[in-house]
């Protein structure tokens, strides 16, 4: 005969099976297993364990090794993944980004503590931090030559169009200027070597430039990221007043397909294969000497299978100076780009992020662009300009 434990259990794993519940409420993976008993959700184990930063609101146990009281299981059917959705996100804002379960820990977190803690999806009032249209305080910024970290004063103004900062907390001029249309913001810790590090992207002189800074504070961290996303929100609204939010919102900040280490070699493929960092952003293989470089050294652009781009796995039978023997070549139709990766994961996973974007049919401003570039090898600046805008004025989706 079940005892009343195995009972609850089996109730429990029920309400798994409710619309809602099948996924984490916080991050969407699939098939959580644990469950926060005070706010009756159902979540992942590794929002799980966020949860647990926030013990005085909510309250974790484990759906299937736990014991369950007939009491909380009622709380749990009484509530649920919806309902708290329903509770909890009665207003977020349309450029607010919702992680997933790929995100980094900062971005889930501070999204668990915003519906809960700080409840800012049901008092406005909470957001202005990131929705006023306007964001000034200090930043912690990499030094491009030394590589230092210096305390910078940053001003972000919708009504500026920009994104400022200060070598000096007096000073009356900028240091850089980065308009809104160009900006682009996403989290790399690991990369920079901070938990709340941030890259920041913008066009500079038609040339792509990266600057990496972090706040201590993961709340403020968030709240400069989410006021990015909201100026290039209200900017693209005013470029297509009659967009809709779901064309825009993908354009407010995007992530890198994929970034690491390979090695490559130059164009007459005789010269010696250097390792270097590329960062993959659509269809533009970016590639650094170091990850934290200001610039990149060269661009390749990657296209379509229409335009007789191919990747295949290898390198020609006559190819020499490389170190690491997984090698990939990419042809395109006016020569041959090879590289080599350190394992082979690494290689099948450089392939598929390539193979997609080649299965993947260009968009009208890429053929102009390619078309008017004449060729294939590092974009030109004109080229890099050309797409940038292209993307984050979303000219083809409109």
């Amino acid at each position: 005969m079940a005892t009343d434990q195995e009972n609850n259990k089996q109730r429990m794993i029920k309400l798994l099976e409710r619309p809602g519940n099948g996924s984490c409420v916080d991050c969407g993976a699939a098939d959580p297993e644990w469950a926060s008993y005070t706010l009756g959700v159902f979540v992942c184990q590794s929002c799980s364990g966020l949860h647990r930063n926030i013990s005085q609101i909510s309250k974790v146990k484990s759906v299937l090794l736990d014991p369950w009281s007939d009491a909380e299981v009622e709380f749990m059917a009484s509530n649920g993944n919806n309902a708290a959705k329903a509770k909890y996100e009665q207003k977020v804002p349309v450029f607010y980004y919702r992680p997933t379960h790929t995100d980094c820990q900062l971005l889930r977190e501070q999204w668990i503590r915003a519906r809960y803690e700080r409840k800012e999806f049901v008092c406005v009032e909470r957001q202005e931090p990131y929705s006023a249209g306007y964001r000034e305080g200090f930043l912690w910024k990499r030094g491009r030559d030394n590589g230092q970290f210096l305390s910078r004063k940053c001003i972000l103004s919708e009504r500026d169009g920009a994104l400022k900062y200060y070598n000096k907390h007096d000073a009356r001029e900028p240091k850089a200027l980065m308009k809104i249309h160009t900006l682009n913001a996403s989290f790399q810790p690991g990369k920079i070597g901070q938990p709340h590090g941030l890259q920041v992207t913008y066009l500079k002189d038609n040339s792509t430039r990266n600057i990496f800074v972090y706040h201590k504070d993961g709340k403020e961290m968030v709240d400069w990221f989410n006021a990015i996303r909201a100026a290039r929100f209200h900017y693209l609204q005013v470029a297509f007043p009659g967009a809709h939010h779901a064309d825009l919102v993908p354009k407010l900040t995007r992530n890198y397909i994929k970034e690491g280490y390979m090695e490559k070699t130059g164009p007459k493929h005789t010269e010696g294969f250097k390792k270097r960092w590329f960062s993959m952003d659509d269809r533009r293989l970016m590639y650094f000497k170091d990850p934290l470089d200001a610039y990149a050294r060269g661009e390749v652009f990657i296209g379509s299978k229409e335009n007789s781009y191919i990747v295949l796995p290898g390198l020609p039978p006559s190819t020499q100076g490389y170190h690491w023997q997984f090698g990939i070549t990419i042809v395109t139709p006016d020569r041959k780009f090879l590289f080599t990766c350190e394992t082979e994961e690494e290689q099948q996973d450089w392939m598929a992020a390539f193979q997609g974007l080649v299965n993947r049919p260009m968009l009208p401003q890429e053929y102009a662009g390619n078309h008017s570039h004449g060729s294939t090898q590092d974009l030109s600046k004109e080229f890099i300009h050309f797409l940038h805008l292209a993307d984050n004025l979303i000219q083809s989706d409109l």
